[in-house]
This record gives structure tokens, C-alpha cells and sequence, in this order.
């Protein structure tokens, strides 16, 4: 008799035992926090306009990140493979979705349309899109709507169901036309697209990347287990603060060189928290400090930025502190659950 769950249709003994509402419920979590992460957390909106966000923007960004997070654990797979997954994402929303990756006046209607010249600054010549927009556009995605959601999601779970799949093919079709359907609205809709349309030479490009990275993403290396090396690793904390650093570093200076300056953080950062998932101390509190550091970060400076449309002083000042809140109670209640958990319990393949 089988003890294992099944990876194709993430049956498990013990998940199956509880009730429909208790295995939904992660689920739905995910579907209203990646929305409120991607748009909210930073303060693009006041807090009048949070729960049209849910609504309208739950469908595309809490369907990606529940599909990203499915396909992941469904495959034995780990971050690499949603890391890369959720790149695709935001290459597909920013440039074939409401296409704002190559519109230039995507944000003339709003507060940030001061921003167009600094995005200018960084044109790719002959497909016409801002290098710097694309990092931010894309790396906001990664960070805030796909995985700061599924790490805190996943670190109030017991460590029996934090890395198992949470829904079977059917669940998985539901959450796909959901996810289709609320990125048709997205592209039809007059404020989502904003009536611009990019060019074939411009759509085929986005279309390449988003394929290149869902292959890299679905190789099979990052479905082997890998061999835990016995040195040390540092305190979550220093993790966490690894990417802070990166972020606020990116920003420092304009142009080419700040894109460049950008973009070799990243990949940095990366490769060394890469380095060190492989140590034996690695666990899931590291990835709780990794995966939350740039949505802690968003929240601190939602007071210094305005949201998208004009608001009331009140209004904006309501909805950052609300952000800053939400913020602490999720990042606070998912380190509490953690601390409670076995020590003991790492993951695979981070």
C-alpha cells in the first residue's frame, strides 16, 4: 500500500482526511494575497480601492500564483522551477496582457507619469521598451506577486502539506480558466491595456522569452535531489537582509549603468542564496527571510510613494498603514508557526 502521495494528483493520506474547506483554504489565501501583494503592498492604492483590487486582479494574479505553485510541487520540483515560472508570468502580464512593457504612455494617466523620462533612459533600440520598466515590472512580479505569497502561504502550512501539491487536475483546469479569464478582462478591458496594442516584432518577443523561460523551467535538473553539504549557514535574518540590500541597491543610480548595477545584484544574490539552500542548515525559515524581504521592503517605503489615482490624505495614509499591518501579522504569524515547528524540517531543492 502506497504511503507517499501521488505526484500527479497530489493525493496524500493524511490530506485526504481533511475536510474540503481546510484543503480549499490555502488555496483561496493565495488567490486573494497575490493581488493585494502585487499591487497593494507598496502602496499603489488607497485603502477605498483594496478590495476592487481582490476582485477584479484576484482572478489573473492569485490564478498565476496558485497554477506556478501547482505545476512546481506537482512536478517534485522546488524554487528554481517557480522562480523562473514566475519571470514567464510577468513577462506574459507586462508584455502581451496590458502590454505596458511596451506602451509609453502607460502611466500618463497616473501619479508616476514623471517616471516616463528616467524609463527612456534605458530604451532597448529596435524593440522599443524601457530595460529599467522591464526589471521592475518583471522582478516585482517574481518577488511580490508569486513568491512572498506561496513562501508565507506555505509556512502557516504543517511541514506534511508545505510542499505537497493542493490540488488535483480538476482543481487545477478551474484555476486555469480563472486565470484565462481574468486576463481577457485585463486585455479587453479599456483601463487594463488602455486601447494600446504592440507591434508583431514586440509581441513575438515577448512570446520567446515567456516560452524560453517556461522550458528552463520545466527541465528536469531541477527535479533531482541534490546532495546537502555539511557547512553552516548563516541566520535567516542575514538572508533576509542579503535581499533587502539588493533592492535598495538597484535603485541608486539611472540609466544603463543603474539597469546594470540592477541586474548583477540580482543575479548575485541569487547565486549565493543558491549556494546556500545546498548546506545542511538550510530550512524553511531561510526561505520564509528570502521570499518575504522584498514585500517587507515594499511596505516600508508604501509611505513614501503615491498610490496610482489621486486619494485623500487620509485615504493614502489609511491603506499604508493598513499595508503595514497586514504586512507585520503575516511575516510575524508565519515566523511564530515556523518557531513552533520542528527545527528539524528542511526543504529540498530551494
Amino acid at each position: 500500500m502506497p504511503t507517499g502521495p501521488d505526484p500527479v494528483t497530489g493525493d496524500h493520506p493524511a490530506a485526504d482526511r481533511l475536510p474540503l474547506r481546510r484543503r480549499l483554504l490555502p488555496v483561496i489565501a493565495l488567490l486573494l494575497l497575490a493581488p493585494w501583494a502585487a499591487e497593494c503592498s507598496w502602496g499603489g492604492f488607497a485603502i477605498d480601492d483594496f478590495l476592487p483590487v481582490l476582485i477584479f486582479l484576484g482572478p489573473m494574479y492569485g490564478g498565476a500564483a496558485i497554477l506556478i505553485r501547482e505545476t512546481a510541487r506537482h512536478l517534485g520540483a522546488g524554487w528554481p522551477t517557480i522562480v523562473l515560472l514566475a519571470a514567464a508570468f510577468g513577462v506574459l502580464q507586462a508584455g502581451l496582457v496590458d502590454q505596458s512593457l511596451f506602451n509609453p504612455d502607460y502611466l500618463d494617466d497616473t501619479q508616476y507619469a514623471d517616471t516616463r523620462a528616467a524609463a527612456e533612459a534605458s530604451l532597448v533600440p529596435g524593440l522599443e521598451f524601457s530595460l529599467r520598466q522591464a526589471f521592475d515590472y518583471v522582478g516585482n512580479h517574481i518577488v511580490l506577486t508569486i513568491c512572498a505569497p506561496i513562501v508565507l502561504i506555505e509556512s502557516f502550512l504543517g511541514a506534511d502539506r508545505r510542499l505537497r501539491p493542493w490540488l488535483g487536475r480538476p482543481g487545477l483546469a478551474v484555476v486555469g480558466v480563472i486565470y484565462l479569464l481574468g486576463s481577457l478582462l485585463i486585455f479587453s478591458d479599456s483601463s487594463g491595456r488602455k486601447d494600446f496594442l504592440a507591434s508583431p516584432l514586440q509581441l513575438a518577443f515577448a512570446a520567446v522569452v515567456v516560452v524560453a523561460l517556461v522550458a528552463v523551467a520545466l527541465l528536469p535538473r531541477w527535479r533531482r535531489a541534490q546532495p546537502r553539504r555539511s557547512r553552516r549557514v548563516p541566520h535567516p535574518l542575514w538572508v533576509g537582509l542579503l535581499v533587502v540590500l539588493v533592492r535598495l541597491g538597484g535603485d541608486l543610480t539611472p540609466g544603463w549603468v543603474g539597469v546594470t548595477i540592477a541586474l548583477t545584484l540580482a543575479v548575485a544574490a541569487g547565486a549565493l542564496i543558491a549556494y546556500w539552500s545546498s548546506r545542511a542548515g538550510w530550512g524553511q525559515r531561510h526561505v520564509l527571510a528570502a521570499g518575504t524581504a522584498g514585500l517587507v521592503t515594499a511596505a516600508a517605503f508604501a509611505y513614501l510613494v503615491p498610490p496610482y489615482s489621486p486619494a485623500s490624505p487620509a485615504a493614502a495614509l489609511a491603506g499604508d498603514v493598513a499595508v503595514t499591518v497586514v504586512t507585520v501579522a503575516l511575516v510575524g504569524g508565519a515566523w511564530w508557526r515556523l518557531r513552533r515547528a520542528s527545527p528539524t524540517v528542511h526543504v529540498g531543492a530551494s
